[in-house]
This record gives structure tokens, C-alpha cells and sequence, in this order.
């Protein structure tokens, strides 16, 4: 099943019937004179105005003048963007031929470039830290929780997410926070849509495994449960894998049994736990490999090579000491959060030179917001990458290009090519400038409004 040009990897949701209150008697018959007047007209209408009733295709849009940054095939200066059903049908420079009746966007003196990703965030899972009924966050009644999905705590009319998209964040990866090792399924999201249907692009999409201090159970004496440790974790997912493994055996068995042998046994009981990790058990989705420090980087790397996992590495924060050998993984590494602040041992610009070290070495770089709030300031972290060594271009594919490669939509998003979704951000400047203000936002083609809570309030109390 496809939707809005991204295949859907899960299963939709089914909404409840909509339940009709108490109908007065007149209503009643009002309601079924109205349909059987419907259908008299629709018996009668002349074959000639059969087509009146059709959709009518959406206006072409052509964004003209703008420097066009399309990060497969390089800069267009004076360029022309043509979108048109929600794809981009055109892109080239000034003189490319334009749909006849289009509305123009006469972008000069300003930038086009593809939507952001951001490849990890909580957006819809959140909505006010302090208050825990807005919290959809985590479940922590058990540290493997894989059968967890992100998809039925989505949040869609959260205020954060039009807040996010005013900086040209288009679509997204959501997860549960780190606190279990293995705390739910993410899904892939577009930041505009009418429901929650529309904007879950991939229900399930891949899992993260974090392996860092957070997911210890250790808060206090009292409190204190298994795992407290390194080791403990570490047993706990290996379990956790073998339990999964034991379970695929069975169920493959049962179903080489003939109809007279099954007859005769019972079959497996279904165990939705250890059926969530066998996609990532037999290499058909990702698993984000979450650690920081580099002995928790080789452990889990590991743990994941012993079952096979196909993994995305994450954080890798404190692995200036092991960034040789996360090149020879030869995966990609979500980095982050480049905010935080060095350690006593490390150099003041550790954490923000981090990229850049990893990229000469030949390791794709992708940025991520690790938040909710904080997720507009996407841009920014990939800005701090530049200012100390990563090369622009290799920022700008860490925001586009790399990450949709890494969620398998490289084929819908990521850069600007005809043929793709049309999710494109006009701004005055470089998106990577904290200066710059876009102004208009497409995803699927659609053009989004910029207006959010926080520039109404500002409206509200800006002094005249």
C-alpha cells in the first residue's frame, strides 16, 4: 500500500465508526429525501456534464529566480522549480519550460532547497515536559519493549510540530526517548497532513537499541532492579535476541507441518514481543544502535554483528577514541547532540569537531534533534558541523540526501529531481544561518502555512 508516495511498511490504523446521536423523526426524513433526490439528479444528468463532478488538478506552481540548491547535481543560479500533483515535474535553469496558467513564486535573491529530515526527535509524542499526560514518551515498565509503536501514541495536532516546519523541517524520524535498551518501534512522518493517517508515511520503520548509562536501573538502593549494569544490559538483550530467534524456529515448523500433523499439536502462542524483533532479526528494517562512550560502542556493535542485526550507529558522542574503528564498520552514524558540552578529559571543541572527523575518514554523516521542542534548531546543528571542518556540501546531504537514503525514501526525497515529492523550502539565505527566514514551505506539493503558536503569540504582543 502506498500513500502520499512513500510506501507504508505497517498497518493503517482502523478508525472507529462514526456513531450517529439521536435523529428527530423530521430529520430523519429530511436526510432520506435528500438521498433519494441525489440519486434521481444523477440518473438524469446529461452524459455531456458527466465530467463536471471530477477533481480538478491542482494549479502548477513554479518557484522562479532562486538559487536552487539540489544537492545531487549541484547549484542552479537563476533557477526554475516546476511543481505540479505533488511531484517536482521540472528543475533547471532560467528559460526551462513552464506549465501555461502556473502561479509564480519570483524567488530572487533567495534559496530553494529540498525539506530537512530530522532522523531522531519526539515530535507527537510530547507536548508539555512538566505535565505527564501530554507525555507519550517512553514505556518504562520493562526495558525490551519492541513491540511498542511509536504510531499509536502519535500526537498529530501537536503546536510543536507547525513551530518545526517554520525552519523547513519537512518530514521526520520518531522514537520513544533512550530509556529502554530496546523501547519501540520509530515511524517515518511528513510534518503536514489532515490526521494522523496522512502524516505517518512508515508506521514501523526501524528500532532503536540504546546502550548507554540511561537505560540502567539503578535510580536508588530502593528502586534498584535488574539490569544495574554494563554486563546486565548487555545479558538482557542477548536474551532477548535468542527468545526471538527460539521463536522464528517454532513458528517456520509449525507452518512445514502438514494439515494431519497440525491437527494433531497446538500451535505456537502468538508472543507479540518477540514477533516485533523478527524483521530486524532477518535484516528487513535497520536497527539504530545507540552508545556513546567508546567500550559501549564496541560492545553493542558486538552484540548486534552476533545476530546479524543490519544497524545504523547513533549518539557516538564520546568516541573521539574509537573513531578508526567506527570507520571500519562502514555505517552510517547519526550524530549528536553536537550541543553538549565537553568532558573534563576532552578538548573544548570535541563534540563539534566530531563530524568532521568522522567524515574524513569516510563515514556518512546525519544530524538529528534528539527532541521535541528543540527540533527546529535541526539547521543549526549541522551549521556548528561547518563552522568546525565538515564540508558544506556534506552538511547539507547529513540534513537531505543521507538520511533518506539511510530510511529508504531516497527514491521520493532528499534532494531536488524531477520525479520527486515536491517537499521544498524557500528562504531568504543559507539554511544553515540562524539569520535566514523562510518563507514558504511545500510538502507533497502542498504549500503550508507558517503561522504557529509562537509567531501568533508574537503578533499578539509585539508593540505596535
Amino acid at each position: 500500500m502506498r500513500h502520499g508516495g512513500i510506501e507504508d511498511r505497517g498497518q493503517w490504523l482502523v478508525r472507529p465508526a462514526t456513531v450517529v446521536g439521536r435523529l428527530s423523526l423530521a430529520a430523519v426524513f429530511i436526510a432520506l429525501f435528500a438521498v433519494a433526490g441525489a440519486a434521481q439528479q444523477k440518473k438524469t444528468t446529461p452524459s455531456s456534464q458527466k465530467g463536471v463532478t471530477k477533481t480538478m488538478a491542482a494549479q502548477p506552481i513554479v518557484i522562479r529566480g532562486g538559487k536552487l540548491l539540489t544537492i545531487t547535481k549541484g547549484v542552479i543560479e537563476n533557477g526554475v522549480l516546476v511543481i505540479q500533483d505533488g511531484k517536482i515535474t521540472a528543475i533547471g535553469p532560467s528559460g526551462t519550460t513552464v506549465p501555461k496558467d502556473s502561479r509564480v513564486i519570483e524567488a530572487k535573491g533567495m534559496t530553494v532547497y529540498p525539506g530537512l529530515i530530522d532522523s531522531e526527535t519526539h515530535l507527537g509524542l510530547t507536548e508539555i515536559e512538566a505535565d505527564p499526560m501530554t507525555n507519550d514518551l517512553v514505556e518504562i515498565s520493562d526495558n525490551v519493549m519492541p513491540h511498542m509503536h511509536v504510531y499509536e501514541a502519535f500526537h498529530a495536532e501537536t503546536e510543536l510540530i507547525p513551530v518545526t516546519r517554520l525552519n523547513g523541517v519537512t518530514n521526520a524520524i520518531v522514537t520513544p526517548t533512550n530509556r529502554d535498551t530496546l523501547p519501540g518501534q520509530a515511524a517515518f512522518i511528513q510534518l503536514d497532513g489532515k490526521s494522523a493517517a496522512e502524516m505517518l508515511l512508515v508506521r514501523d520503520i526501524a528500532l532503536p537499541l540504546n546502550f548507554t548509562g540511561d537505560q540502567r536501573r539503578n535510580e536508588s538502593f530502593e528502586k534498584a532492579k535488574f539490569p544495574q549494569t554494563r554486563m546486565g544490559m548487555a545479558a538482557q538483550l542477548r536474551q532477548a535476541f535468542l527468545d526471538a530467534q527460539d521463536y522464528s524456529r517454532k513458528l517456520s515448523e509449525w507452518e512445514k507441518k502438514s494439515e494431519a500433523e497440525r491437527a494433531k499439536g497446538t500451535a505456537p502462542k502468538r508472543d507479540l514481543k518477540l514477533e516485533a524483533m523478527l524483521p530486524y532479526l532477518e535484516g528487513k528494517r535497520p536497527i539504530v544502535l545507540a552508545a556513546q562512550k567508546g567500550s559501549d560502542i564496541q560492545v553493542a556493535v558486538q552484540l548486534a554483528r552476533e545476530f546479524n542485526l543490519r544497524f545504523v550507529l547513533n549518539r557516538v558522542t564520546r568516541s573521539q577514541k574509537v573513531l578508526d574503528y567506527i570507520a571500519e564498520l562502514k555505517v552510517p552514524v547519526i550524530v549528536g547532540p553536537i550541543y553538549e558540552l565537553p568532558k573534563e578529559t576532552e578538548r573544548y571543541d570535541s563534540v563539534f569537531r566530531l563530524p568532521a572527523e568522522l567524515h574524513k575518514r569516510g563515514v556518512r554523516v546525519i544530524f538529528a534533534s534528539y527532541d521535541s521542542h528543540q527540533s527546529r534548531n535541526l539547521p543549526y546543528a549541522a551549521g556548528y558541523a561547518v563552522a568546525y571542518g565538515l564540508p558544506y556540501e556534506e552538511a547539507l546531504k547529513g540534513l537531505t540526501l543521507y538520511p533518506a537514503e539511510v530510511w529508504g525514501v531516497a527514491d521520493q526525497l532528499g534532494s531536488l529531481e524531477a520525479g520527486k515529492a515536491a517537499n521544498v523550502v524557500v528562504a531568504t539565505g543559507d539554511p544553515l544561518d540562524v539569520k535566514t527566514e523562510v518563507k514558504y514551505v511545500f510538502i507533497q506539493g502542498r504549500e503550508v502555512p507558517l503561522d504557529n503558536r509562537q509567531t501568533k503569540l508574537r503578533d499578539q504582543y509585539t508593540t505596535r
